[in-house]
């Protein structure tokens, strides 16, 4: 026969887990599903440093090859432009240098932000953290004054990243004027990090820039930018081009689909959502702003068929639309136990309001059904198919 025993009391060398280490396990999360917050200073700063480096060695090489140049009638005039050179240099290493600075701070207070998750203030945390997630979607929205308006009220300008975004509204507004050039100087700045992703959006672009060249007449040209600009994609995108290069003879008033779709407004729009993505890779952000996610997060313990159907409750977040739009791609909640809501009442049909299937299949609770038969003399009418059956046609379900 088994005895129970009483568990030992816990000692005082095996303590149960503090407050502070469960503080810590939510940091190490955080960090999980907001990594762009410490990603994005850091890619910033690197960037930075990257084009301090290369103007350094530029001017400072240009200097040096002129200095051995110099000729002696008119080496003072020569040697003063030289020095009033490097000054110049001296002045952009400095802005240089403040911006890198600025981009070290960004990062020390992002990473006291997340010490700061074990420090007790959870209340004062978790409120900071909902404040950077609002700014981070105004900002993916294009809400650029609000989203800059929050950060300065709530002093969290150093925890979100306003001016990467503003960096790329230059671009997002320059290609939604259709203009080109902007968006092509981006790809130059990020040039070694745009192939080692094996981004295509310089092809893209140059696509576009042909298309528009066709769509003006301008034919020669178009050429020419080809032979230049495309040829040397020829090996990686030769599909792409070949169907391009054909606009030549279809021109911009085809009703040929392959080729009628490079002239339509949305390939514009395919731009930039093309940017978008890239710019989100680059510095290691979500393709999704962080507030969808932590939405969709709790979506998925919510999600069940019943939400999908004309009677969804107006209490249930996934009776409104923009909630259901979130939850489509959801799997639905998955839940251990079955829980059976009566059509008719709206009550749980457990042990003591078991469930009665009718022949058609339909399952309702007995409370609804004896009501129906008492007042129908023993028949009862199907709510959602009108069929008439007698009382003693229904069998009793029984829920495991």
């Amino acid at each position: 026969m088994a005895i129970d025993t009483p568990s030992p009391a816990p000692s005082a060398a095996s303590p149960a887990p503090s407050a502070a280490a469960g503080r810590q396990t939510r940091a190490v999360e955080s960090v999980r599903l907001e990594h762009q917050l410490v990603r994005v200073p850091l890619e910033v700063l690197r960037a930075t440093a990257r084009t301090n480096h290369r103007l350094a060695e530029k001017e400072i090489a240009a200097v040096l090859s002129s200095a051995s140049s110099v000729s002696a009638p008119d080496a003072v005039d020569h040697l003063t432009s030289l020095v009033s050179r490097l000054h110049g240099l001296k002045r952009k290493m400095e802005e240089g240098a403040r911006a890198e600075e600025l981009q070290v701070q960004r990062c020390r207070a992002r990473l006291d932000r997340l010490a700061a998750a074990s420090a007790g203030d959870d209340g004062g945390w978790e409120d900071i953290r909902l404040k950077r997630i609002l700014v981070d979607y105004m900002l993916r929205m294009s809400y650029y004054d609000t989203a800059t308006k929050l950060a300065e009220t709530s002093g969290i300008q150093d925890l979100v990243d306003i001016d990467v975004f503003l960096d790329a509204k230059r671009v997002i507004d320059s290609l939604q004027n259709k203009e080109i050039a902007p968006a092509l100087a981006w790809c130059a700045e990020n040039k070694s990090r745009l192939k080692k992703s094996k981004s295509k959006l310089e092809f893209l672009l140059r696509l576009q820039e042909f298309v528009e060249l066709v769509r003006a007449k301008n034919f020669l040209p178009a050429i020419a930018y080809g032979r230049k600009y495309l040829a040397p994609w020829g090996c990686t995108h030769m599909k792409e081009l070949q169907r391009v290069t054909a606009s030549l003879v279809f021109r911009s008033n085809t009703n040929c689909v392959p080729y009628k779709v490079l002239f339509e407004q949305n390939q514009w729009d395919s731009l930039v959502d093309q940017f978008k993505q890239e710019f989100y890779k680059l510095y290691g952000m979500t393709i999704e702003p962080l507030l969808n996610i932590y939405l969709q997060a709790g979506l998925t313990a919510l999600k069940t068929p019943f939400c999908f159907e004309g009677n969804c409750p107006k209490e249930d977040p996934l009776s409104l639309a923009g909630f259901r739009k979130l939850a489509e791609p959801l799997p639905f909640s998955k839940q251990h136990h079955s829980k059976l809501v009566c059509h008719i009442t709206k009550e749980l049909m457990d042990t003591e309001n078991p469930p009665l299937v009718l022949p058609n299949g339909y399952v309702y609770s007995t409370k609804a059904l004896d009501e129906m038969a008492k007042k129908n003399g023993g028949k009862i009418t199907c709510p959602r198919t009108g069929a008439v059956y007698n009382y003693t046609e229904l069998v009793k379900a029984y829920i495991s």
